[in-house]
């Protein structure tokens, strides 16, 4: 039998390796984007991975309430609203100092779970720190007025839908000097009082600094001039619930 010549089989081999990487190339498939297009598919979108047509997540804002001053220091709560809802709330001032700052340490976490519980200002005084509820309260009543439109709970959708109101009321006379009460109303609700008048001058000085603060207080926290007097401020305190009345009947309260 004739033997095949070396070359002949070298060359034979040679074509049988071209042939078979030919026709592996043949079968790769085409997975990248230029591969695809140009067999004729169209190539992946962008973002493909992305869910379509879904709804986009509501923002979020924060908000921050005006200062209530009280007999302690001031009180600032922010609150942080998404959806129309608080999802956080925060005493950015709070009293402290001495006793103070033991008060708010207790006091502040339990406001701040209540307000989120309650979506508005209608929440509970802790007891032990009357002054910094009510502080507490009325700034974030202030907060929940400046919620952004079509935000906050139902019972702050109307504050939030109309335009604070501030009222004076009438001066009352009192025995030891005129008091007059200015209030501001937002959603149906006292979110701010002041004495624009109160006696002074000698020991009527001392009185008033001690006792207009806290009937401010009790103004916005009961929402009403059904308030007590302050020990030691008959007169005053009289006086400006006279006033404070007068200014709840033009407000329409």
């Amino acid at each position: 039998m004739k033997k095949s010549h070396p070359v002949r089989r070298a060359v034979l081999a040679t074509a049988a390796t071209v042939s078979g990487i030919v026709l592996l190339l043949s079968l790769k498939p085409a997975t990248d984007p230029g591969s695809a297009a140009a067999a004729g598919g169209a190539a992946p979108p962008a973002g493909a991975a992305a869910p379509q047509g879904g709804a986009q997540a509501a923002g979020t804002a924060t908000v921050t309430g005006a200062v209530a001053r009280t007999q302690y220091g001031p009180v600032q709560v922010r609150l942080t609203v998404s959806d129309g809802r608080i999802t956080r709330a925060e005493a950015v001032q709070a009293p402290s100092g001495g006793r103070s700052s033991q008060v708010t340490a207790d006091a502040v976490p339990r406001l701040n779970q209540a307000a989120l519980a309650a979506q508005s200002a209608r929440i509970d005084a802790v007891s032990g720190a009357t002054y910094t509820s009510a502080g507490y309260q009325e700034s974030l009543q202030s907060a929940l007025d400046r919620m952004p439109a079509g935000g906050g709970s139902a019972d702050a959708g109307a504050g939030g839908a109309q335009a604070a109101r501030t009222v004076t009321g009438a001066v009352t006379q009192t025995q030891y000097g005129p008091v007059q009460v200015r209030i501001t109303v937002s959603g149906g609700r006292i979110t701010r009082a002041e004495a624009v008048q109160a006696p002074s001058g000698g020991q009527s000085s001392q009185i008033t600094a001690d006792a207009v603060p806290r009937l401010n207080q009790a103004a916005v926290a009961a929402g009403s001039a059904d308030i007590d007097a302050v020990s030691g401020a008959t007169y005053t305190s009289s006086g400006y619930r006279q006033s404070l009345q007068s200014a709840l009947d033009q407000a329409g309260g």
